[in-house]
């Protein structure tokens, strides 16, 4: 870890047990059996004085109606993440589907718009980024780059007074799976999408640094939102929507902890744990090695062991 790295933060993890946003609910078990593993007792380990918040669950009368439920969890959590930073500290959200990234940027963006811009970084094998006119499922959690942009049901939108991010503080990295409307959306208005056969042509260290150019510039600080099915599934078989030929777990964590505790780092959120479908926990310890490396700059031991470019499989994408 860099010794000029600045005192840690106190952190308050906030989990997000709900699933409702995606296809699959399984995502819902995710948040209690991370913190089943005692990820803050990691963390205070590490030095950080760090404790739960109480877990954000979906209301049952709500959950026939997947819009509400979602925008009912969603302003929960900005609520509880803007609460957060305001006190000073940083808010590490825990899912649940991607749906809860509405709620967690916005709430940051809210308590910060008074010092500007918040960027934010989301690594993900997807691109999220589907408004109800582009997409053919309708599934939501599908939607929340589109929502923090400003577009999608107003619902969702509104959360948190309105609050959104600029496209050129967002950054997408590492997607593989997406579809030709998103595609365009975010061409459109000129988000920077890293795709893998870019990542694996130059290497993960070498994007990584650039993505973070990015989004660390903005002027309320920046914010990394990573969906775990970024990882290939071979390291990562417990997520809610499993994609192939992804980055290589270790070699995403030795990428992230090069960058640890950047002093404008104003939030971090870990989503898509499936419970279900994990085997031996290893998903499981990848989220919790992924909070090491942008907390702490530890990686694991084997992370250094592949640096190199991704090899794309059967083809390529």
């Amino acid at each position: 870890m860099n010794d000029s790295l600045h005192s840690p933060k106190s952190i308050q993890v906030v989990g997000v047990a709900s699933g409702c946003g995606a296809p699959d609910e399984g995502c819902e078990a995710g948040a209690d059996a991370l913190r089943a593993m005692r990820i803050t007792a990691r963390l205070r380990s590490r030095g950080f004085s760090a404790r739960w918040a109480d877990v954000i669950r979906p209301a049952a009368r709500y959950r026939a109606d997947t819009l509400k439920s979602v925008r009912r969890i969603c302003t929960r959590l900005a609520r509880r993440v803007e609460r957060i930073v305001r006190e000073g500290d940083l808010p590490v959200v825990v899912g649940g589907d991607h749906t809860s990234a509405i709620g967690t940027w916005k709430g940051v963006a809210h308590a910060l718009e008074a010092r500007g811009v918040v960027g934010l970084l989301w690594i993900d094998a997807h691109m999220d980024a589907h408004t109800p006119q582009t997409s053919e499922s309708g599934m939501l959690h599908g939607m929340p780059v589109a929502c923090l942009l400003g577009y999608g049901y107003p619902e969702l939108t509104q959360i948190a007074g309105g609050a959104r991010l600029e496209a050129r503080c967002v950054c997408l990295y590492g997607v593989r799976s997406f579809e030709s409307g998103e595609a365009a959306f975010l061409e459109r208005l000129g988000v920077r999408v890293f795709f893998m056969d870019e990542i694996a042509r130059r290497g993960i260290s070498e994007t990584l640094r650039e993505a973070l150019a990015v989004v660390s510039g903005a002027s309320a600080g920046f914010g990394i939102t990573l969906d775990l099915d970024a990882i290939d599934p071979i390291d990562a078989p417990g997520v809610g929507s499993p994609a192939p030929n992804g980055m290589r777990g270790a070699a995403l964590m030795s990428a992230l902890a090069e960058h640890a505790g950047h002093p404008n780092l104003v939030g971090v959120e870990i989503v898509e744990y499936n419970p279900s479908r994990d085997l031996q926990a290893a998903t499981a310890g990848l989220a919790a090695d992924a909070l090491d490396a942008i907390l702490t700059g530890q990686a694991p031991i084997d992370a250094a062991a592949d640096r190199r470019p991704v090899a794309l499989r059967d083809g390529g994408m």
